[in-house]
């Protein structure tokens, strides 16, 4: 909680000091009506009471209803400027947050969970500003300053109202016991629901083709109806308190109107004094009454306090959980020019995830000379993708070290290294945008992208051709996902993406796999071509895609089984060449064609 709390700049402190002070004030002004409903009473029993003295107390009773109004406008004006922009800073905090992550932190909490906490979970940390705040500050206020004024006025109706207090104190402790727990089931619920559409949404293409609406349909059911239950539980409890108050305030009218007819009865007229004393009496009783209803009211907004509250609570601690995670990717201190350019060298490298017992990749060494060009091939699960991410730190290794241009990358400012690095990732993504946006991407943080870079781009990458094509050519529009295009397409714009940024290292992920035989050979003579200085790091299954490098590593359950060339690799590593025999004839890998 203290976590979020820091959010509130020197500025929302001033605020919250001048809405204490306003409530402050307007508690001051509506105990004050009681007051002179209680003198108007008993100006009114009296015989001797002029019509200008009551329209005097009157018009003192009127200032203090217009005092009470322009106090609570103001707390509401300022409140809700004060929750809206500490919502704004909380979202940006905790997206700030989540950006600093590591994949593995990304994948801890779900992406489900982190949208939930950024929103649902944010929204209703603002509630509490924007409603509960007032009723927070101004219902202890009330209570306090109404008994305490009650106290000094009738000790038989203080009695009946500490008794009615009581009541309500039990009630809120009991329903609020019971109602907590599930307050953090909902928003567990409320993460289930977040993961049960993106996955209805990202898959629909799938969900379609194998006719399975109906099975996603009972299994968005399921957890809906889970959360429906849990929802309807917790407001039926919560639905207790208003009859309960209502039941109590009305309950506690009557005592006092009972208590005060009887108070009055029991005073016998025999002299003036006695008649005075009867209007006074008479005159407490309508003013106990409505300091009673203040108290009431006081307990109202507490009832609302405990509404929200728990709730509230629980989405605090979510997102005090997401703010108090450190990132296991610190950055570094180095961001100065290095000598060397586009080297990249593996010392000893082993990596495993925090929660697995065995090792992903082990004992991984190999060196790579500004515009080489490194394979990696391997069966499916062998580490081929891991390896390549210890390059720009979307992991860490566990073991050794991974230097790029002779500087370990731990040491590195990150937005340093990666501007050094050009990432083309296993799953093509694109954003929506125009393909102008896209392929210039990250252009603020990182270089100055022109006209002519993204032509060139497109261009090495063969995206060219069907970019002008398209019906706005580079300005037309690219979907979220790039939906509207195909997956060759889109791995192109990817391609094209890392190109435009002319960095020192590109990293291939599986990055060819949705090209033809042709696009493949002829996007990778434009990058002998033209790209010959920059060093590649290639994760490929295709022999063909990768033979013509200058270091082939093959992988085999995290280990290097195998390194060199592709025609040594054929005589001297059997996975090597069980994999070539696979897509190539004897003919082929024999004469080195495909």
């Amino acid at each position: 909680m203290k976590k979020i709390i820091k959010n509130l700049r020197v500025k929302d402190v001033f605020i919250l000091i001048l809405c204490v002070g306003l409530i402050v004030a307007q508690v001051w002004f509506d105990l004050q009506l009681p007051k002179y409903m209680m003198k108007i009473t008993t100006l009114l029993e009296s015989n001797l009471t002029t019509v200008e003295t009551i329209v005097k107390t009157g018009a003192l009773m009127l200032l203090c209803s217009i005092g009470s109004v322009a106090s609570s406008v103001l707390v509401g004006l300022l409140v809700s400027r004060l929750a809206t922009g500490f919502a704004m800073r909380l979202r940006a905090n905790i997206f700030n947050t989540i950006q600093s992550f590591s994949i593995e932190q990304i994948k801890k909490f779900s992406t489900s969970s982190l949208i939930t906490r950024t929103t649902n979970d944010v929204m209703h940390v603002q509630q509490v500003i924007s409603m509960g705040l007032q009723a927070m500050i101004k219902a202890p206020i009330i209570a306090v300053w109404a008994i305490s004024e009650m106290s000094s006025t009738n000790w038989q109706c203080s009695i009946a109202t500490g008794i009615a207090v009581t009541i309500l104190l039990t009630t809120l402790a009991i329903t609020g016991s019971i109602a907590l727990p599930k307050f953090k089931q909902m928003q567990t619920l409320t993460d289930n629901i977040n993961l049960a559409s993106q996955e209805n949404l990202q898959g629909v293409r799938v969900i379609r083709a194998f006719n399975a609406e109906n099975y996603e349909q009972s299994k968005f059911n399921k957890v809906n109806n889970k959360l429906t239950k849990t929802g309807l539980f917790t407001s039926r409890i919560m639905g207790i308190l208003n009859p309960m108050m209502s039941f109590v305030m009305s309950s506690l009218s009557l005592s006092i109107y009972i208590i005060g007819a009887i108070l009055i009865n029991n005073i016998k007229i025999i002299d003036g004094s006695s008649i005075a004393l009867r209007q006074t009496a008479f005159g407490e009783i309508m003013g106990f009454s409505s300091y009673a209803s203040q108290v009431i009211m006081a307990f109202m907004m507490m009832t609302m306090i405990f509404i929200i509250l728990p709730r509230a609570s629980v989405s605090a601690k979510r997102i005090a959980e997401v703010l108090n995670t450190k990132t296991s990717i610190t950055d570094g201190a180095f961001s100065g020019e290095t000598s060397l350019k586009g080297v990249i060298e593996f010392e000893n490298v082993s990596f495993k995830y925090p929660d697995a017992d065995e090792c992903i990749l082990e004992n991984i060494s190999f060196k790579c000379n500004k515009g080489d060009v490194v394979a990696f091939i391997g069966s499916t699960g062998s580490g081929k993708s891991t390896l390549i991410n210890l390059v720009p730190r979307f992991y860490d290794a566990t073991q050794g070290r991974v230097l790029v241009d002779g500087i370990d990358v731990k040491d590195y400012n990150l937005k340093t290294l990666r501007n050094k690095i050009g990432y083309i990732s296993q799953r093509a993504v694109l954003f929506s945008g125009s393909v102008s946006e896209n392929i210039s991407f990250g252009e603020l943080s990182n270089k100055n992208i022109t006209d002519e870079d993204i032509d060139e781009a497109l261009s090495i990458a063969c995206a060219s051709n069907f970019v002008s094509k398209m019906q706005d050519k580079k300005d037309s529009f690219i979907s979220r996902g790039g939906t509207n295009i195909s997956g060759g397409q889109k791995q192109r714009l990817s391609i094209a993406r890392a190109i435009a940024r002319k960095p020192e290292i590109l990293i291939f992920d599986d990055s060819f796999s949705a090209l033809d035989f042709k696009t493949d050979r002829k996007l990778r003579n434009n990058l002998d071509k033209h790209l010959n200085e920059t060093t590649r790091l290639i994760v490929a299954q295709r022999i063909g895609t990768i033979k013509n490098a200058n270091l082939i590593i093959v992988l085999d359950e995290g280990k290097v089984v195998g390194q060199g060339t592709h025609n040594e690799l054929i005589n001297t590593c059997d996975v090597y060449k069980e994999i070539a025999l696979s897509q190539l004839s004897e003919e082929e890998i024999t004469n080195g064609t495909k």
